[in-house]
């Protein structure tokens, strides 16, 4: 039995090392061809525009893995079913839950590979891509940065924004601080408000305190409701600045950013959605291999699904689970759903798909 195990762990590994490097080709062709013409368009320098593809690579990787394992085991079980080989093993008394076992295995090791990746890997690999983007292929200054769970950003030579978290539906950022400084970086003023609000073209900032460092004279408080302030600054220029990209944190960073959240009152749906989105998703590795067995053996419990159907099911299933995965995460970061169950809606949804297919193989 151990003997049976190996050949068909061995060839699983075959055909889904194929699947994943052809996923991975399309995916970074497709990718290249809508990049370049703009990056080219900067003049950037080719090593850099290699270099930013590559780091891209982990996450293209995190995302076309499930796939992969979908495609993989529809296919591996349909060639080893044309071969008679699944006729074979059912002649000596294998039950097909055993012949399972290798493809379950690999799934499930390449679940926690991704979980760990999505931790230790891909956020700093995400975040040296977009900022070599920025700083060496646009050639750019880097204005906003996220730090000890907070964005801080940079409006001018003697200005800083500290904000606790942006509005993605308005021109708005919550928590915020301006610190005015002087020529030589001492605080000449500080700022603390509630919320910066663009209103009637125009910032301005809500519920706080202001505080006028006056040197040896002490410090001069007033506190405000509203406080119109001077900022050169559009609400586009923020948009695109000042914007807290999930995939760029490790996951205890985004559950550090999204428990501060919590505490300090703000609504976290949307950073909560992304963290148990992001938890649930390499799991699905099981699931899609779960839905290929029984894709391929529900029929007769024997015989394959051809090759080219099993590449159509594969993108079918595929798609139809991306669908699903993206309206749960938007009902989620809407506050429409609770964001646990938006993580994981899509993986419980097929996964008794599977289960209902698995039932009906016949052994």
């Amino acid at each position: 039995m151990t003997l049976l195990m190996t050949y068909l762990l061995r060839e699983h590994l075959r055909v889904f090392a194929t699947c994943l490097g052809g996923l991975a080709v399309v995916y970074l062709v497709v990718d290249f061809v809508e990049k370049v013409r703009k990056f080219v368009g900067y003049q950037a320098e080719l090593r850099h525009i290699l270099s930013y593809f590559v780091l891209k690579c982990p996450g293209i990787f995190f995302q076309i893995t499930p796939l992969a394992v979908l495609m993989s085991t529809l296919l591996t079980v349909s060639i080893l079913s044309r071969n008679n080989e699944i006729t074979a093993m059912r002649s000596s008394g294998i039950s097909l839950y055993w012949v399972s076992i290798p493809f379950l295995v690999l799934a499930q090791a390449l679940s926690l590979l991704m979980l760990w990746a999505s931790d230790a890997v891909i956020p700093s690999a995400n975040q040296q891509a977009e900022a070599l983007r920025e700083i060496k292929i646009e050639k750019r200054n880097p204005r906003a940065v996220f730090q000890a769970n907070e964005i801080w950003v940079r409006l001018g030579n003697q200005t800083l924004m500290r904000g606790d978290l942006p509005d993605d539906n308005a021109p708005r950022i919550y928590g915020v601080s301006l610190y005015r400084l002087e020529q030589d970086f001492t605080i000449r003023e500080l700022i603390s408000a509630r919320e910066l609000r663009y209103e009637n073209e125009g910032w301005v900032l809500v519920s706080g305190i202001s505080r006028t460092f006056q040197g040896d004279q002490g410090v001069r408080s007033q506190s405000f409701d509203r406080l119109p302030v001077q900022l050169n600054q559009k609400p586009e220029d923020f948009r695109h600045t000042v914007r807290i990209d999930s995939d760029a944190l490790s996951l205890r960073e985004l559950a550090a950013y999204v428990e501060r959240l919590r505490q300090d009152g703000y609504n976290p749906a949307r950073y909560a959605t992304d963290l148990f989105g992001r938890i649930a998703f390499p799991f699905v590795c099981l699931i899609m291999a779960l839905i290929g067995l029984t894709m391929s053996l529900m029929e007769t419990g024997s015989r394959g699904t051809g090759l080219v159907r099993g590449v159509g099911y594969s993108l079918l299933v595929g798609f139809l689970y991306w669908s699903a995965h993206s309206v749960a995460l938007a009902l989620g970061r809407s506050n429409v759903v609770p964001p646990l169950l938006a993580g994981w809606t899509a993986n419980i949804l097929f996964l008794c798909f599977a289960g209902y297919l698995f039932l009906r193989v016949r052994q």
